[in-house]
């Protein structure tokens, strides 16, 4: 088969078909967001009836590591983004060869491994807390301590949303060193110190291929069981912190040369210190108010750095919150929505996926309102009608 050339720079019009790499909720609004926009969609995702399915033109079955399935989805594409950083390198490759591939292979290489992710993050200069990279039980013996015997232990590949983490020396029964590797099953990982943490934030940016970068305003996150329980914009925090945090989401984009979105999740230490936590390079759940309250919600922004329009306007227009709605709300049998749909400014999102488990996001519920205290009390209060 002969290399093809994909053209980098065209500008995709309306009409023309875009791939996804996933077919999670985050595809599907991503979906919506092309199909309003006029485009066509196809997406690759390990389940034929995956949230996207229901919203798009076309569902390619394969794992994340499919070459031939990565291969199918791109063939005949304008361009190819994606939901899901876990797609394995060589079948980004492979998409990148055939078709425009927004993000990029690099970008994405760097960032799905956080070990990776982390030391790239030292190396370029923007503030991280102390961290080591631990490939043994033994570098993690002589790590725990190095870094004050509180350390928050992540996975390098795979974990999320909790999984794949483990802590050390943070509870009345600490875990141990050997106990915590043992936990993540014995691979590469990095060993962060406990911070003085304030709270935390994190900011969406985007660029598109020509180059031009936007920020959103920063986003307030609260979690619960190191699952994201509520978001919130504006986070309400000085025009100064606001300034710089949006500038370092923006300088992380552009040192990575990512073409699409890029969530920077960052940390708020009580000594004012902003450090950087992760990176995501899609849509965010902490951005799924930008439906909302935002001039251009994160999921259009993605088809415009996808087809290489013009970046659309960030500036948030109304105070908005979302608050997760997971797997716990159906356990005790089919939720009451319209108790919930009472609450003024509430709106419902599903994500068609049919069997709730615990931790398992299945929707959210967004609000705007006056204030970003009052859409979030709203928010709150349409979940707590549903008994949660």
């Amino acid at each position: 088969m002969s290399t093809l050339s994909p053209e980098k720079n065209r500008t995709i019009e309306p009409g023309g078909l875009l791939a996804i790499l996933g077919g999670g909720q985050l595809g599907r609004m991503t979906a919506m967001a092309a199909r309003t926009m006029g485009y066509h969609v196809r997406v690759m995702d390990p389940e034929r009836v995956c949230p996207a399915s229901f919203v798009v033109d076309e569902t390619i079955v394969g794992r994340w590591d499919d070459v031939e399935a990565a291969r199918r989805l791109a063939t005949g594409a304008d361009a190819v983004t994606l939901e899901i950083e876990q797609i394995g390198v060589d079948a980004l490759t492979e998409v990148a060869r055939i078709a425009p591939l927004r993000p990029g292979v690099e970008p994405i290489r760097i960032i799905q491994d956080k070990t990776l992710q982390k030391a790239w993050l030292a190396e370029k200069g923007f503030p991280v807390g102390p961290f080591r990279v631990v490939r043994s039980e033994a570098e993690l013996q002589e790590a725990a301590p190095a870094l004050g015997g509180k350390v928050f232990l992540k996975i390098g590949r795979g974990g999320y949303d909790g999984r794949g983490q483990a802590r050390i020396g943070y509870d009345a029964q600490p875990m141990t060193a050997a106990e915590a590797w043992s936990s993540i099953g014995g691979k590469a990982a990095v060993a962060e110190q406990a911070l003085d943490l304030d709270f935390e934030i994190s900011v969406m940016a985007a660029r598109n291929p020509s180059g031009e970068v936007r920020a959103y305003p920063a986003a307030r996150n609260h979690h619960e069981n190191q699952i994201l329980a509520w978001s919130v914009l504006p986070a309400s925090i000085s025009p100064e912190l606001e300034a710089r945090a949006e500038q370092l989401a923006a300088g992380i984009v552009a040192a990575l040369g990512l073409e699409g979105l890029l969530c920077v999740e960052m940390f708020v230490t009580k000594q004012g210190e902003l450090l950087v936590n992760e990176l995501a390079p899609r849509p965010h759940n902490s951005y799924h108010q930008s439906e909302r309250g935002c001039a251009t919600s994160q999921f259009e922004q993605l088809v415009r750095t996808s087809c290489n329009l013009p970046l659309g306007d960030t500036a948030l227009i109304a105070p908005c919150a979302i608050v997760n709605l997971l797997g716990e709300v159906w356990l005790n049998g089919a939720p009451n929505f319209a108790v919930a749909l009472a609450v003024p400014g509430v709106r419902l999102h599903l994500y068609e996926k049919h069997t709730p488990r615990v931790g398992r996001k299945m929707g959210h519920l967004s609000s705007v309102g006056a204030t970003a205290e009052e859409a979030l009390e709203r928010v709150l209060e349409a979940k707590r009608r549903l008994g949660m």
